[in-house]
């Protein structure tokens, strides 16, 4: 098993992007980018730790290649945003690939410069992963623990329109 980090603004609306995707194995919300141990939600979200929020995927490289998982991120966000994402700003919520190869950074090197052909601006940090935090219990899989309040959490950001796993209904 193989994992990848992607800081795509809040990792609630990130989650079912890649959650039903066939070689995922699973999809853990969290935090990465800082330095500080053991960051809370709280911190986090008040821009006192560095970090991002993150998800971490964990993938059967056989069955799904970090290309695809890259190109399924890129797809979820708005590479053009470099304060956040939809209504929530702040560096926690920028976008971020955390690479822990050399060819991972260069996937993303190359999917970046052939954004950057159709875009007007890209706002993605390319960044060597340090450390992964899980984030609390309560924002794990909070699309499946609470769908009715992710759903509006999904509309009220602005993301709704724009979220692949909710065009494809998988987060019902």
């Amino acid at each position: 098993m193989k994992y990848a980090y992607f800081a795509g603004g809040c990792f609630w609306c990130i989650t079912p992007v890649f959650a039903a995707e066939p070689g995922v194995i699973s999809v853990v919300s969290g935090y990465c980018g800082g330095d500080e141990e053991d960051p809370t939600y709280e911190d986090v979200k008040a821009q006192r730790t560095g970090h991002r929020e993150t998800v971490r995927i964990e993938y059967d490289a056989d069955l799904i290649g970090y290309s695809s998982l890259l190109s399924l991120f890129l797809g979820s966000v708005d590479v053009e945003d470099g304060g956040g994402q939809f209504i929530d700003r702040g560096r926690s919520y920028t976008l971020a690939v955390y690479y822990t190869s050399d060819e991972e950074k260069r996937s993303a090197e190359d999917a970046l410069a052939a954004l950057r052909e159709t875009h007007g601006s890209v706002c993605v940090s390319v960044e060597p992963y340090k450390k992964f935090f899980a984030a609390e219990d309560r924002h794990q899989d909070y699309y499946k623990k609470e769908p009715e309040k992710f759903m509006q959490e999904l509309i009220s950001s602005g993301r709704g329109a724009s979220c692949p796993a909710a065009k494809r209904r998988k987060i019902r």
